[in-house]
């Protein structure tokens, strides 16, 4: 889906993340349907959790929209022992972050909220070079005025 470049791109800007929140156990760039683009999980299956997270990006969809809350922007979740967060990261991608229960949760989404828009504007450029072909190059117009000839054959 997205090329190796932009793919470790992501990457080093899902470590740069978790670098700077020290509380993050773990970061996952997918696609919104599912597709793992790059992932930091120590201990977790990357997957798994894409997977998780394109159905809950697809019950949050539906909600904002029956709630007349606009198009979705993040999601969070808090577990007995840690958060869930996930943002929107362009048109076709999301960052999913896994945070301990210490965590500051306006850190979070502070630093989920730049990553993301990071990372989508990696995945967003990446996939509009790949969607779009390059131009093909047109041949030079003919000069006017000479007749259409064949080139001379050289004899075999």
């Amino acid at each position: 889906m997205v090329p190796e470049a932009e793919a470790r791109d992501v990457l080093d800007e899902l470590q740069r993340l978790r670098a700077r929140v020290p509380l993050l156990s773990g970061a996952l760039a997918a696609s919104t349907d599912g597709l793992v683009l790059a992932h930091d999980t120590p201990g977790v299956e990357a997957e798994g959790v894409a997977a998780l997270t394109a159905a809950a990006l697809g019950v949050s969809i539906r909600m904002t929209d029956a709630a007349g809350r606009g198009g979705f922007r993040e999601l969070l979740v808090r577990g007995g022992s840690g958060y869930i967060a996930t943002y929107a990261a362009g048109s076709s991608a999301v960052l999913t972050l896994l945070a301990e229960d210490r965590i500051n949760v306006g850190r979070l989404h502070l630093e989920g909220r730049r990553s993301g828009a990071r990372i989508g504007e990696l995945v967003d450029a990446a996939l509009a070079r790949v969607e779009r072909p390059a131009p093909a190059r047109a041949l030079p117009p003919r000069p006017t005025g000479t007749p259409n000839r064949a080139l001379p054959q050289r004899p075999t």
